[in-house]
Order: C-alpha cells, then sequence, then structure tokens
C-alpha cells in the first residue's frame, strides 16, 4: 500500500483522522520505549507497503514527549527511524550519565547540563527552531516554566497563538526557540540537571528576560497523553481536530512504571525527591484513568480493584478517541525474561543507570511482543493513498 508523505502544515491542516503519539519521561528508561516504538514502527511500515523509508513521522499528525520522551519525540519528528534514535541515544546515556564523586545531586546536579547540551545540539543541529520546516510532523515538548510555576506545552503549529510573535511585541516567537534547547528545558530534572534559561523576550530598550525551566514531568504530564489531547482539541491551542473513536488515534508509550523507594531517609532532600516521584506516579494513574474513561482502548488497564477498567463508563457517553497504552511494570520484568535476577530487576527502577539500557530495550522488544497488536490499530487511521 502506498502513502502520501505530509509536510508539517498537511499534518496538521489536511482532512480525515488524525494520530497522536505521546512518549513519557524517565530517564535513561527511554530505552525501554525505544523497544516498543521499534516494533511499532515496524508494525506500520509492513500495513503501509514496508518500505525501509517509512518514519513514524509519516504515520503521526503529532508526536509529544515529556523529558526523555522529548529526545525521542523530536528525533522522530525531524524523521529519524527508531534504529538511529537508537544509536543517538546509546551514546547520550553513556556519556551524559557518567558518575562524579564531585556532584550528590543535594548541593549540586548529579551531572554536567553541559555534556547533555552538546549531544542535543550535535542531534538536533544549533540553528533548528521548534518551527522549522524540517520537523516534518507536529511536535510537542511539555516543559515547565519553574520561576512561574506554569506548564508550558511548546509546540510547532502555524496556527497557534504564540507560535509567531505580534508585530512590535517584544516575546519571542515559539517557533524562534532552538529546538535542542526546548529539549532541554523539558529534561531538566531536578537534582540530576541544572535548569535551563530559555530567553522569551527581547528589546532595544530593555535587557532581555529570562525564563527559568525544568523537567516537564515536574507537572501532571510526565505522561504527555492528556496534555496533547488538550493541545490538539481544545481551541486555544488552535489546532481543533474532531473527536471521534474513528477520528483520533493516541498511542501512548511508557517508560517503564516503578514505585518510589519506601524507606525513609536522614537527608531530607532525599526524602523530598522520594515525595516527588510518588507524585508523579499519582499523576500517571490519573492521566491512564481520564484517557481511559475518554476513549475505547483495546490494551486498557484495571486502575484498581474498585474501578477496574473502566470498560463499562464514558465521561461523555461516547468515546472521544482510540486509545492504545503500551508500558510494563518494571517489577513483573522476569514474567519477560524467566530467571532475571531480583536484584537486578530492583535496579530498572533508577533513571540514571547506563548499565541497564541494553536490558531495557530487549525489555521494551520483549513487552512489544506480548501486548502490541497492530490490528488494534483501526484501518480508519492508514494513511491515505
Amino acid at each position: 500500500m502506498a502513502y502520501r508523505v505530509l509536510t508539517r502544515d498537511e499534518h496538521y491542516e489536511s482532512p480525515g483522522p488524525k494520530r497522536i503519539l505521546a512518549l513519557d519521561g524517565g530517564g535513561l528508561r527511554g530505552m525501554l520505549s525505544l523497544g516498543i516504538l521499534r516494533h511499532l514502527e515496524a508494525a506500520l511500515r509492513a500495513r503501509h507497503g514496508g518500505g525501509e523509508a517509512f518514519r513514524l513521522s509519516h504515520y503521526f499528525d503529532l508526536i509529544a514527549g515529556t523529558s526523555t520522551g522529548a529526545i525521542i519525540a523530536a528525533a522522530l519528528a525531524t524523521g529519524m527511524s527508531v534504529d538511529e534514535v537508537i544509536a543517538h541515544y546509546q551514546r547520550l546515556g553513556r556519556e551524559v550519565f557518567a558518575k562524579s564523586w564531585l556532584r550528590d545531586g543535594i548541593v549540586r546536579a548529579r551531572y554536567d547540563e553541559q555534556t547533555l547540551s552538546a549531544h542535543l545540539r550535535a542531534v538536533f543541529g544549533g540553528a533548528t527552531t521548534l518551527g522549522d520546516p524540517a520537523i516534518r510532523t507536529g511536535l510537542l515538548i511539555v516543559t515547565k516554566r519553574f520561576d512561574t510555576g506554569s506548564v508550558w506545552p511548546l509546540g510547532n503549529n502555524p496556527r497557534g497563538k504564540y507560535f509567531a510573535a505580534a508585530p512590535g511585541s517584544p516575546r519571542i516567537a515559539n517557533a524562534d526557540f532552538p529546538l535542542w534547547k526546548v529539549v532541554r528545558a523539558s529534561t531538566a530534572a531536578p537534582s540530576y540537571f541544572d535548569p535551563e534559561a530559555l530567553t522569551i523576550a527581547t528589546g532595544s530598550d530593555k535587557p532581555p528576560v529570562d525564563g527559568t525551566f525544568v523537567d516537564g514531568g515536574v507537572s501532571p504530564f510526565n505522561n504527555p497523553s492528556l496534555q496533547a489531547l488538550m493541545y490538539a482539541t481544545l481551541a486555544g491551542h488552535g489546532v481543533n481536530w474532531p473527536t471521534g473513536a474513528d477520528r483520533l488515534l493516541l498511542v501512548s508509550v511508557g517508560t517503564g512504571t516503578s514505585a518510589p523507594a519506601a524507606s525513609g531517609s536522614a537527608i531530607a532532600a532525599k526524602g523530598a525527591l522520594r515525595a516527588l516521584v510518588s507524585v508523579m506516579n499519582d499523576c500517571g494513574a490519573l492521566v491512564e484513568t481520564m484517557m481511559q474513561w475518554m476513549s475505547t482502548s483495546p490494551t486498557a488497564r484495571p486502575i484498581d480493584r474498585q474501578i477496574g477498567a473502566l470498560e463499562h463508563d464514558l465521561l461523555a457517553g461516547v468515546p472521544l478517541l482510540s486509545y492504545l497504552r503500551y508500558n510494563l511494570l518494571l517489577a513483573e520484568a522476569a514474567d519477560l525474561r524467566p530467571g532475571l535476577p531480583a536484584e537486578r530487576i530492583a535496579t530498572l527502577g533508577a533513571l540514571d543507570d547506563p548499565q541497564n539500557l541494553d536490558l531495557l530495550l530487549e525489555l521494551g522488544d520483549l513487552t512489544a511482543r506480548r501486548s502490541l497488536r497492530a490490528a488494534d490499530i483501526g484501518t480508519a487511521f492508514d494513511l491515505a493513498q
């Protein structure tokens, strides 16, 4: 089956059903996402003719990401294959997350953001902006402006209110933000990396105004599915895609779910970090609940013992979208890889252990083999010839 490759603007504006890919944050556990995505890419490639030139940016009209998901989302949106992203990710993971006894994550961030920035500039180019047409499909990066406490969903929709600057305005247009800096802002996880400064306004008679940005995971949207749905459908964002089970598809890919450590800590900063992880997990569960509540979903999981998988509940009475979620409860890794030692499984929750990269990729592969079925994606969402 042949298909027509769309430009970024055509992805946003052409009629017909729309497809969204949403990628969670989770540090180096993003490698698990890539194992799943490699199978998704292969399944969709086979469905559309099997050509080696097929990319996920051809299929999805919007790719959204938070934190490590932002790195992957931006790479896919610029036309990389999943294998190309894996190669970049391996290098980044092993070089950026090199431990140093001078950095403890309490007094000083654990890792040097300059090394991460250099990698991101090498991958995305120093001159590529969020509005660059070289980004081949819709892209949404979730970050948080720490100095105001507000979530910033930064997208490349040309009709967005802040995509271009108003005449005479000192504000810098979203389209003009360097792509690598937007991604870096979304990955500035507290205690792991220092915040990222983005110049958001400038003028001839006033000094530049910088915003201080941190990881988008420090918001309700470490799983960006709900934010991506709002971006695509709320009028204020200017995308205005229609809803309906045959009109809107959202595929959500996790980085593995890990419970935060339950033990206490004599160091208040470490206890605060555990509390933050716990809140992030709660937000992730709430996002999954909301998505299942609004959708038809063959991958729906039991949220808890009381409400189950919400198979008999629909918030709007009819499904607003088709929704697929692929993820792994890390504590159950031995179900996929029999014989995997419990002490090794216990290390998988770490966000910053390069020694887990190969195993996480394998577990993503096994997760996809167990759960990902091309038939779950309705034929209504096949690409037009």
